[in-house]
């Protein structure tokens, strides 16, 4: 195995459905700008509160990639 050096992020994502549908929003935007990703780990999950009511499902993930030096 070559030696190797991984970043690490942490995004939010929401949904108005479910956490899972909030980690995949996450995820899906992080992978349209970022390569080789590696791991994405479920951090926190809450919800936003409207009128007493779930008004939104929050899932910060924390995603792994690939560095590669310019």
């Amino acid at each position: 195995m070559t030696d190797s050096v991984y970043k690490v992020i942490e995004v939010i994502g929401s949904s108005a459905t479910s956490w899972e549908d909030a980690a995949k929003v996450a995820l899906d935007t992080v992978a349209a700008s970022l390569e080789d990703l590696r791991i994405a780990e479920v951090v926190e999950q809450d919800m936003k509160i409207e009128g007493g009511k779930i008004a939104a499902y929050r899932t910060k993930i924390r995603v792994s990639f690939r560095y590669h030096a310019e």
